[in-house]
């Protein structure tokens, strides 16, 4: 039974330089059958903006020049991030490095997050 066969549905995430989303699903199709077919909703923010999109860091510079501290944080919320974070540092520093997956740069990453799929029947998505 094709009801049965079906692919997942995915929900894809696209990063830089290329930024956007993807939903891939299984639609039914119109009629009096049960019957699917896999769709896809595609959003890509240059289709949709322009490729003269600024950057994250322009619109920041501006707003620092224009003294507009809305999108910077205070200081004591980069204390508490501080009172947060030395410990993982300073744990993964010491002993926590000996279990620590390493990759090199550029890479997809280390093989530790493909096990950690495929133990589960996924895999990654790459294009």
């Amino acid at each position: 039974n094709e009801m049965f066969n079906l692919a997942a549905n995915s929900l894809v995430f696209q990063i830089q330089p290329d930024e956007g989303s993807t939903v891939l699903l299984n639609a039914k199709i119109p009629g009096l059958q049960t019957r699917t077919q896999p769709v896809k909703m595609h959003f890509k923010y240059s289709a949709t903006f322009g490729s003269n999109t600024p950057e994250a860091y322009e619109r920041l510079v501006l707003d620092a020049m224009l003294g507009d501290g809305t999108l910077f944080i205070r200081g004591d919320e980069t204390e508490a991030s501080w009172n947060l974070i030395t410990p993982l540092h300073d744990f993964w520093a010491g002993e926590g490095q000996r279990g620590m997956e390493n990759y090199v740069s550029g890479s997809w990453g280390p093989l530790a997050a493909d096990r950690l799929l495929w133990d589960n029947s996924h895999e990654w998505r790459r294009p």
